[in-house]
């Protein structure tokens, strides 16, 4: 089933490019966040979308950019994305990663970001993600997860509360997952978890392992 979301009727400019406005708003202060991490080595894009974020903060960051996503209908405006710019954009690849195993299929990453894609999966997909995250790693990595949660169970906005309530009404099995939770997986794979505040009550999670 195709959920219908506040971008699902993008404009796709001549070259391929698709205008994802929610990427648009939210890469801003997503950059100043990896900015401030000092990131360097490579770092894989989980569901890339667009390709939008790997063309505004690749070049900037200095990282070489690897985009994926589970869609290959992506693939086109990832690519027409890195060439609008000199950044290390590698190759976008098909990338499940709420398949268990995933991690091991990759090299290890010095970073991992993944945008607005743990309220669009149901419970367990959203486990088995998190579980290959910390696998996902080389030593010191850092990981990156943006997007909308529901604290102590409740949305922190009407309009979050709106947006949640329409997902769950799509389908019955997605919607906002609990910070809680979230960091509650993480820590049993072993990465310790830091919440930073942003824009629009969003959360960007910082994630690395316990003994880094």
């Amino acid at each position: 089933m195709s959920l219908r979301l506040p971008d699902s009727r993008a404009e796709v400019l001549a070259d391929g490019r698709r205008m994802s406005p929610s990427a648009a708003r939210n890469a801003g202060p997503i950059f100043d966040v990896l900015q401030g991490l000092g990131l360097k080595g490579r770092l894989l894009e989980i569901a890339s979308g667009s390709g939008l974020h790997a063309a505004h903060m690749a070049g900037p960051l200095g990282v070489t950019w690897q985009p994926s996503d589970v869609e290959t209908d992506n693939f086109a405006s990832i690519r027409a994305w890195a060439a609008t710019t000199k950044a290390d954009i590698l190759p976008p690849v098909l990338l499940d990663a709420t398949r268990p195993g995933w991690a091991e299929t990759l090299p290890p990453q010095d970073a991992l970001l993944l945008v607005n894609l743990l309220h669009l999966i149901p419970v367990p997909a959203a486990a088995a993600l998190l579980a290959e995250v910390p696998k996902a790693l080389a030593p010191g990595g850092t990981a990156c997860l943006y997007g909308p949660f529901l604290r102590d169970g409740k949305a922190t906005s009407d309009g979050d509360a709106a947006f949640d309530a329409s997902l769950r009404a799509q389908d019955p099995a997605i919607g906002y997952k609990d910070l809680a939770w979230v960091c509650g997986q993480l820590a049993q794979a072993g990465v310790n978890v830091v919440p930073i505040e942003m824009p629009a009550n969003n959360l960007m999670l910082i994630a690395r392992h316990s003994h880094s």
